[in-house]
């Protein structure tokens, strides 16, 4: 299943701050939290205070929270791999691992007394993963998450994530990725403030776009706003984003009539089983619509990206919406209603056969 999640960093916080933050997000449909104790130096007494209270406010949302440790970690707080009890007193859901143990041991945790989830670094792109399996954990119990990355240039290429994902998707395991909010004056755990994502890609781009890119590639589960605090704009577009359905937006060319704007934004939309190398077919709104008018208008050339509803001079035809792969001509039958933005073009290359996709008011 699907889920949005955002992160919180008791260290740069106050829990009133944490506690407003939990509510909206979860108002916006978010379910998952991750946090981070490699930047709390505070004991362990201090600690289990400060994290169960927020924790538990989570928890009355129905959110789960993953802490994320390493090594170090552990030491510090005197925390044995076969003796996971702190993690159960803060009232945790998991733990990530950032950094790994033997495999051995990674196992062995899956079977702690607590039902604690172990969340596996996704990003690392070895046979660490493969490893711990060969220990025979508890598979129900282990969970994957990439990394973030606040220093820019840093982040995942494309061509790495997609290869660590699809490896771990391919042993039915949940993955996780993170995302970055635009949202001005944001913070993550460390004093480095160039944002926090996972793809390099998605540094600058806005957060919606992020989202339904990470959903379209279909082997992310969830996506996680890394830094703090999402605006609550940001928040309030999760509430139109359906993880199930490649989603997009449209820069609109001119004034829609009314039967345009409900093909667009009301009718279902499914890409028509035999793929053309032009153009993504919706054609059932041509049935839908038949014996409504769609006066010609906008009959400009048709260009990569642009969103076209066939018009009265194309008959049987008429009420079809196509998204355009390749540029062609335009005989004055489609009406060009607007362009997919530039920032989100490349949502273009999830379309396949019959894959259903919607667009989204912004």
């Amino acid at each position: 299943m699907a889920r949005f999640g955002i992160c919180i960093y008791p260290e740069h916080s106050n829990q009133e701050e944490i506690k407003e933050y939990i509510k909206k997000a979860a108002k916006a449909g978010c379910k998952r939290i991750f946090s981070c104790l490699l930047s709390v130096e505070k004991d362990r007494s201090e600690i289990i205070a400060e994290f169960r209270e927020w924790i538990d406010y989570a928890h009355s949302f129905d959110m789960e929270v993953i802490l994320d440790v390493a090594p170090f970690v552990f030491e510090r707080l005197k925390i044995t791999y076969d003796d996971l009890s702190f993690f159960s007193e803060i009232h945790a859901d998991g733990i990530r691992l950032d950094e790994g143990f033997d495999g051995m041991k990674e196992a062995a945790m899956t079977y702690n007394p607590y039902g604690l989830k172990i969340e596996i670094n996704a990003s690392t792109g070895t046979k660490y993963l493969e490893n711990i399996l060969s220990y025979e954990p508890r598979k129900d119990r282990i969970i994957t998450c990439h990394n973030f990355y606040p220093q820019r240039y840093t982040g995942l290429s494309q061509k790495h994530f997609e290869q660590a994902s699809k490896c771990i998707k391919d042993m039915n395991l949940n993955v996780a990725a993170f995302v970055t909010s635009q949202n001005e004056n944001t913070f993550g755990p460390w004093n480095v403030k160039e944002g926090l994502c996972t793809l390099e890609s998605h540094r600058e781009l806005p957060l919606d776009v992020q989202i339904r890119h990470m959903f379209a590639m279909g082997f992310i589960d969830d996506v996680i706003i890394a830094n703090c605090y999402a605006s609550d704009s940001e928040l309030e577009i999760l509430k139109k984003i359906d993880p199930y359905k490649l989603t997009f937006t449209i820069e609109k060319e001119y004034q829609l009539s009314d039967t345009e704007t409900k093909i667009i934004y009301e009718h279902d939309h499914f890409v028509r089983g035999d793929l053309s190398e032009y153009m993504a077919r919706s054609t059932q709104p041509r049935i839908t619509f038949k014996d409504s008018s769609i006066k010609p208008c906008n009959t400009r050339d048709i260009k990569k990206g642009d969103v076209v509803i066939l018009n009265d001079g194309y008959d049987r035809y008429k009420g079809e919406l196509h998204i355009a792969f390749k540029d062609m001509k335009n005989d004055g039958n489609k009406n060009v209603i607007g362009k997919i933005p530039q920032n989100e073009i490349m949502l273009i290359d999830y379309m396949k056969p019959w894959l259903p996709f919607k667009f989204i008011a912004i």
